[in-house]
Formats: C-alpha cells, sequence, structure tokens
C-alpha cells in the first residue's frame, strides 16, 4: 500500500455507495435524528436552548465509512484476522454510549414518576416537573440516534465481517422516537409501551439452540428460510452463545431483519442450574417451534422441555445431527477493497 493510498479519506472510497445500497435505511435513521424539540438540554445542569441534531445523512455514512474503513486498512496484511475485533469495539463504543444514556433516562423517569404523586400545584414544582420532562425526552432523543448510528455501523460490521455484531451483553434493542410535547405522566406511560416492544418479542417465538463448535451455517439457514417462509412475523430466540449454531442464527436474523434476542446465562445462578433455569425462561416465551442441533445436556434438556412425551410442553422441534453437517464454508461477507 502506497503513501497515497494509505492517506486517503473516507469521501474518497467512490464506491461505498454501492456498498451501503443493500443496508441503507434512511428513512427510520432520519427519523431517530429528525424533528427534535424546539428546546433540549445537551447536560444536565444546563439551561435548555435550540440545538440542532448532525445531519442524518452525514452521520449515517461516516458509521458506516468507519467501518468500511477499517476492514480496507488491515485487508490482506498481517493484521487482517484482527479487522473484526478491532471493528466490533468501534461499533460497541455506540452500544456503551446508548446504555449510559438510557441507564440517567431511567432514573429521570424514576424521579418524574415520584414528582407526579405528590400534590403540590405550586408554580416552582411546576416548573421543575416541566425541566426534568425536558430533560428525559432530550436523552431520549440523543440515546435514539445513538442507537441509530451503532445499529447503522452493526450493519455494516455485518457486510463486511458476514457475522453479526453482537454486544458482549445485554441487549441490542432500539427504537424510533418522535420526542412529541404530552404531559408527564402520559409521557410515562408511553415510555413503558416503548420499552416492552423493545425488549419483549412481538411475534411467534422460534428457538434455535446447539453447540459452539458447529460450523455447517448453511444447513441452519436453510432451516430458518423454511420457517421464516411460513412464519413472516417471527421472533427468534437463541441460547446466547456467540459462536457456533447461536452467532450463526443470530446472522441470519440480522440479514433477514427479524427480532432476535439472545438468553445468555448473565446473572443467573452457578453451574448447570444456570442453563436449565434459561430453558425454562425459553419455554415461557411460549414457542411455537425450534431447531435443536446435536450438542451438550443443554440441548437435550430443551428437547425434554418441548417433548410431551418427556413431560414437557409440545413445540414442534427440528433435530439436526452433528452428521448432517456439510464441509465448513465462510459466512457470506461483503469485504472488498475501495477504489482510491
Amino acid at each position: 500500500m502506497n503513501k497515497t493510498t494509505a492517506k486517503r479519506s473516507i469521501s474518497s472510497f467512490t464506491d461505498l455507495p454501492e456498498l451501503y445500497a443493500e443496508m441503507t435505511a434512511t428513512d427510520a435513521f432520519e427519523a431517530s435524528f429528525g424533528d427534535p424539540l424546539p428546546l433540549t438540554i445537551i447536560e444536565p445542569g444546563e439551561d435548555a436552548g435550540e440545538h440542532y441534531m448532525p445531519d442524518p445523512l452525514a452521520a449515517q455514512a461516516e458509521c458506516g465509512g468507519i467501518i468500511a474503513a477499517m476492514f480496507d486498512l488491515l485487508t490482506d496484511t498481517r493484521l487482517d484476522p484482527l479487522a473484526p475485533e478491532i471493528a466490533w469495539g468501534f461499533v460497541n463504543s455506540f452500544h456503551f454510549t446508548a446504555g449510559k444514556l438510557e441507564r440517567s433516562e431511567d432514573r429521570l423517569a424514576d424521579t418524574i414518576r415520584d414528582m407526579t404523586r405528590r400534590l403540590d400545584p405550586g408554580e416552582v414544582f411546576n416548573k421543575e416537573l416541566e425541566d426534568k420532562q425536558l430533560e428525559c425526552q432530550s436523552l431520549a432523543e440523543q440515546r435514539a440516534a445513538v442507537e441509530a448510528m451503532r445499529d447503522y455501523a452493526a450493519a455494516m460490521y455485518q457486510a463486511c465481517s458476514g457475522r453479526a455484531w453482537t454486544p458482549t451483553k445485554g441487549s441490542k434493542a432500539s427504537h424510533i422516537t418522535t420526542a412529541s410535547q404530552i404531559s408527564a405522566l402520559d409521557f410515562l406511560r408511553a415510555r413503558a409501551e416503548k420499552r416492552r416492544d423493545r425488549y419483549e418479542p412481538q411475534g411467534p417465538v422460534v428457538v434455535v439452540s446447539g453447540p459452539t463448535d458447529w460450523h455447517d451455517w448453511e444447513i441452519i439457514w436453510n432451516r430458518l428460510d423454511v420457517i421464516h417462509a411460513r412464519i413472516p412475523h417471527m421472533a427468534l430466540v437463541t441460547t446466547g452463545q456467540r459462536t457456533g449454531v447461536d452467532a450463526s442464527a443470530a446472522s441470519w436474523a440480522a440479514r433477514n431483519g427479524v427480532f432476535c434476542i439472545s438468553f445468555d446465562l448473565q446473572g443467573r445462578g452457578k453451574g448447570k442450574k444456570r442453563a436449565f433455569d434459561r430453558n425454562r425462561d425459553i419455554l415461557d416465551l411460549l414457542p411455537i417451534e425450534a431447531i435443536l442441533c446435536e450438542g451438550s445436556g443443554i440441548q437435550n434438556h430443551l428437547y425434554e422441555l418441548f417433548n410431551p412425551k418427556s413431560g414437557g410442553r409440545r413445540v414442534p422441534t427440528h433435530v439436526i445431527m452433528r452428521a448432517s453437517q456439510k464441509a465448513a464454508t465462510p459466512l457470506p461477507k461483503t469485504r472488498r477493497r475501495f477504489a482510491a
């Protein structure tokens, strides 16, 4: 790579628009950045003011360009194997920031909820309530914008690496806010409804589980394609592994725009009981279909829960044995070098 190539900027990647074309979701992205409140609070304690959002198209291009540029820089070099790990960190920085904003938003929402229970019609109290609500709505706007940037960077990560981006813990939930001027109680009620939409599956649940050393992603994708054709509004639930069967299923969900929930073991008890408790939580979602790949006692336990002959609840289950796998092939990806 010569010095001119090494120093080129994102704006010189003339074929980036082609790479963006398949994953561009400008309407949703613009909705996260558009129509902000007339007055916004940027930092806690500051006075409200008129502040603009970044240009959504520019933000979208830059977020995708950062990830694409990292793969372009490292591809076909000694650092090529590290490109996914480094790019993952860039996406995770958006996710980390969005999480901090959401926690601050939650604390403010609790404060507003406590204030609305007080019977204090005084002018000072009403002004304080309005300020808290404005601050909470401002945080909601910031979080929605950061989540939109994270989601677009994650889409580019998948295009370049062939794998869906997933956080080490927690969810990658996001939604579009309208930032309307509404009353405090209506705001909290609407916010609670949005949280349910973000964190609970809204469609029929299909479960996928299997070992981490599974290599045949195509057999999983093909089976999911058949199920998706019958159940277009399905929600996918995996057992939360970042490699193997669960990772392949998560990549399929990201590629097909299917809501995916990762039921990992974080925050649970110790030993095998953690996995068995998690399996029972998955059963409580009332799945209508499942794909189980031959693995450990975790998959055997799920199979028993889904089999009425074993005392479980009837869930139609596709069992795929290890011997059914084909030779290993890489996940499809769109890694390419960009024209200078």
